[in-house]
């Protein structure tokens, strides 16, 4: 009888998890290639290597990114038209870098603000159905380790 309690308090908790992992078979969380390396939004933040927060203060700011309105003008562009052809295009491996959003930085993280006007350390453009303009600024900081781009980006 004890076995089947266990059993029974152990099934709910493993469903759980399963679900916070956002599900057997659930669609990818937004991934960019970035060289060789996969650069991924974490499903849980714990497992992330690294965490970037935003600020809407430019003066708390570590690192700008400008969400521009052409792609020419972009360092980094992202465009799809919703789920890829390419499925193995960014899978998860042991290379694989993991990026959280945390809801508040600590001294240690990046924070990002994000702008329509420069300066800027990174410049994105972004037309996704998929990955929002805060998931594109998360990942290319994410990708680059999250150091600033331009050695003198100043307000």
């Amino acid at each position: 009888m004890l076995r089947f309690k266990i059993l029974a308090s152990v099934v709910p908790l493993m469903a759980a998890a399963v679900l916070v992992r956002g599900g057997p078979g659930s669609p990818s969380h937004p991934c960019i290639a970035f060289g060789e390396t996969p650069v991924e939004l974490a499903s849980v933040p714990w497992t992330a290597g690294l965490h970037v927060a935003f600020t809407d203060d430019p003066a708390r700011a570590t690192v700008r990114v400008e969400i521009t309105e052409t792609a020419e003008a972009a360092d980094f562009v992202l465009v799809d038209d919703g789920p890829s052809s390419e499925t193995d295009a960014c899978q998860s491996s042991a290379a694989t870098r993991l990026v959280a959003i945390a809801a508040h930085p600590s001294g240690a993280d990046p924070v990002i603000y994000l702008t329509s006007h420069g300066p800027a350390d990174y410049r994105i453009y972004v037309r996704s159905k998929t990955f929002s303009a805060r998931d594109a600024a998360a990942l290319i900081v994410g990708a680059a380790g999250g150091h600033r781009h331009l050695q003198a980006a100043s307000l």
